[in-house]
């Protein structure tokens, strides 16, 4: 009298097994890839929220009709040179850094993004206005070190 087998058998369950660790195999070097292209895309983000936020500050300058040295922008007063924000003023203007340091130097202002491989070559620049009636620049993202 034969009885009906349930489930799988040792060998399936090994068969099975060595297939999937096959196929990770090939799997996770893919997944380790999306870290570096996500910190590629966020400092790429960055640099138009740089942008954006200079944009911004300008244009209060401009609306005032005054001059002046600092606007308010969400409840931030935000200083300027030459009708764009300063080192200072370019961090309360986008509010929100986390996931990257900054450094200063001079007129510019250096932001790299946490862990990446090398921070240096993961980078973007502020470089505020130093002449009136010349806009603050935003450097191309650096992507090598990312």
């Amino acid at each position: 009298m034969r009885k009906d087998q349930a489930g799988f058998t040792l060998i399936e369950l090994v068969v099975v097994i060595t297939i999937l660790g096959i196929l990770s195999a090939f799997a996770i070097p893919r997944f380790t890839a999306l870290g570096t292209s996500a910190r590629i895309a966020s400092i790429g983000a960055l640099g138009g929220s740089l942008q954006s936020a200079a944009a911004l500050a300008h244009a209060q300058y401009l609306a005032s009709g005054t001059s002046p040295t600092s606007v308010p922008m969400e409840g931030s007063t935000v200083s300027l040179s030459n009708g764009y924000p300063d080192q200072a003023g370019i961090l309360l203007a986008l509010q929100n850094t986390s996931g990257f340091g900054n450094s200063t130097s001079g007129n510019t202002v250096t932001f790299t993004q946490n862990g990446a491989s090398n921070p240096a070559n993961c980078s973007v620049t502020y470089t505020i206005s130093s002449v009136a009636g010349t806009p603050a620049t935003v450097s191309t993202p650096v992507t090598s070190g990312c």
